[in-house]
């Protein structure tokens, strides 16, 4: 610090210039103290002012992601005051229909980084700040990029509003804490204290025979083991009989005290003969490795059964919270040898349950088989091109995660592409040939996934030439579907020529049934004003305190479009007081 006001006094910099050079110095420092690879105790706080009880963990599985951060209880209700957790400056702001909603990012001197999301309003300063942005350019969602200087925060200052918008299914604060490049890592390594007494509960538990000639129990197919609960907390297994590399699956949450949500563990361990086979650490990961979470888990099994088994043993999968790997975390079982698995699965507080599972070594001798190799061989290290009846699949290298057998039909303008049972890394490309089409009949086309009852689930579509082509991360059926009526928009609390002096916000409905809206843009006599869109409700909120509405009479204009160009025009004219 003592550099810092050298160079001050002698280069007679003003206030302004001083503030960036001062968090220029720190952003540059913070890499050094990161380098230091010591994980700073008691200098983030709770971002809120009340006992902090989490509904959401760190690491926990989620749909294609792990869970980056906490998500914190705010009592059922919107509007709990929101503080920086420690000092810094507002480095992003992000203002989404989807996702974290509306979200603050602050950076802080050590190089760390802070993450709010889903709040409902910012603080007045930083609100101000934002809504100036928004209105230049005329969109409800924006990302912006303050510089160091421009909003400094302390910590414990306020800086917004839980709510619960964007992706959010309640009320709640999605808080993170990033490292200096930007991947998350758990809270609770920060010191910030979360009750937890209770030990991990084990859901169930799968052995899977992983190599040609590999079997278990009789069987070259996935097996649950039952388990019998001892008196100290741990569980013991049937015998199982075994030959042949085999790899072992978990099913595990653990409950915090004060909550009944059904949390992320910490960590599971693989010990086989004492020697450890593998380990799940839910420490930090990167944005880049967080959808192989879909290799983690058994996803056949999470497709039909809805629950996701952490695979222990690791088959390519460059996910960074696997650690210390024996041999992929895979047991090579021999003939007429004995061995003992243990998992002992573990959460952040250090409550543990162990699993003892004890193998013997036997050859099979009648193997049942039921393993389905139907289909075309897909191998996931190479290109692959399927096309038939004028519909055409590409699937890219390393779009899966392993060599797959596909059921592939392409029949009456229907691409049943295998079902949704096999993960999809990165988006395959499927086209269809609508040469057959009148040119003015092609806007109104997409291709969608055929859903419950054979509603179409939009996909986003292009034309290319004489054909309609979509990226897909989703396995199933998918047609071309036609998209004609408009969006429906609807008020909800005003009508057509009413006086609404009364009334502190305007509301409209907006829905589209088919692809879904993709733009709304609200004028007031002609001119811009903001409306806020909450996809879950399908409301549009424009507030007046922002003092862009002055006029007594006041005609309303709204213009919503849908994502194949169906345009609605809403009108209508409100009176108020000035």
């Amino acid at each position: 610090m003592h550099i810092i006001f050298y160079f001050a006094i002698v280069l007679h910099i003003n206030e302004s210039i001083f503030m960036k050079f001062h968090w220029v110095f720190f952003l540059l420092f913070s890499n050094f103290l990161l380098a230091q690879n010591e994980i700073p105790q008691d200098y983030f706080q709770n971002p809120l002012k009340i006992n902090p009880l989490l509904s959401g963990t760190f690491g926990e599985l989620r749909n294609n992601h792990f869970h980056g951060g906490w998500d914190i209880k705010t009592e059922q209700q919107e509007g709990l005051e929101v503080v920086s957790s420690a000092e810094g400056f507002v480095s992003r702001i992000k203002i989404s229909t989807y996702g974290y909603g509306k979200a603050l990012y602050i950076q802080h001197p050590n190089g760390y980084t802070t993450v709010y999301g889903h709040l409902s309003k910012l603080s007045p300063e930083i609100e101000a700040f934002v809504e100036k942005k928004q209105y230049e350019n005329e969109s409800f969602e924006i990302e912006l990029f303050p510089e160091a200087d421009e909003l400094p925060v302390s910590q414990g200052q306020l800086i917004a509003f839980s709510g619960n918008t964007g992706g959010s299914g309640g009320p709640h604060l999605h808080f993170e804490i990033r490292d200096g490049q930007q991947r998350p890592m758990n809270p609770m390594l920060f010191g910030i204290e979360i009750k937890d007494t209770r030990p991990p509960t084990i859901r169930s538990l799968y052995v899977y025979p992983l190599s040609e000639d590999a079997h278990v129990n009789n069987s070259n197919n996935r097996q649950r083991i039952n388990l019998t609960g001892l008196k100290d907390g741990s569980f013991k297994a049937n015998t199982i009989t075994a030959c042949g590399d085999i790899g072992f699956g978990i099913s595990t949450t653990d409950k915090l005290d004060g909550s009944h949500n059904n949390n992320g563990v910490f960590k599971i361990t693989s010990v086989l003969n004492g020697q450890k086979m593998s380990e799940l650490l839910f420490d930090r990961f990167s944005f880049a490795e967080t959808r192989f979470l879909n290799h983690l888990i058994d996803y056949e099994f999470y497709s039909n059964h809805n629950s996701r088994v952490q695979k222990l043993f690791n088959t390519n999968n460059p996910v960074s919270i696997y650690k210390d790997v024996t041999n992929e975390g895979k047991l090579h079982i021999q003939d007429e040898m004995s061995y003992e698995y243990q998992i002992h699965v573990s959460d952040f507080a250090g409550n543990e349950r162990i699993i003892r599972i004890p193998i013997e070594g036997k050859q099979a001798e009648n193997l049942i088989s039921q393993k389905d190799t139907t289909g075309i061989l897909v191998n996931s290290d190479a290109s692959f091109v399927f096309e038939k009846n004028g519909i055409d699949l590409y699937i890219p290298e390393n779009a899966l995660y392993e060599d797959v057998y596909l059921d592939l039909e392409f029949e009456n303008g229907i691409a049943k592409v295998h079902k949704d049972d096999v993960a999809i890394h990165k988006h395959i490309s499927l086209g269809f040939d609508v040469s057959n089409y009148k040119m003015e009949d092609r806007g109104k086309l997409f291709i969608g996934r055929i859903g419950y009852k054979g509603r179409p689930i939009y996909s986003e579509t292009n034309m290319n030439g004489d054909r309609l082509v979509t990226g897909i991360r989703t396995f199933g059926e998918y047609k071309i579907f036609s998209d004609t009526t408009p969006p429906s928009v609807k008020s909800v609390n005003f009508r057509d020529g009413q006086w609404i002096s009364n009334l502190s916000t305007l509301q409209i409905r907006i829905s589209d049934y088919e692809t879904g809206i993709k733009s709304y843009k609200a004028t007031v006599n002609g001119k811009f004003i903001l409306m806020e869109y909450d996809y879950k409700t399908n409301l549009l909120t424009h507030y007046f305190e922002d003092g862009v509405v002055t006029d007594t009479e006041n005609k309303l204009k709204l213009i919503v479009t849908d994502n194949v160009g169906n345009s609605t025009i809403f009108e209508a004219t409100f009176f108020r007081k000035q």
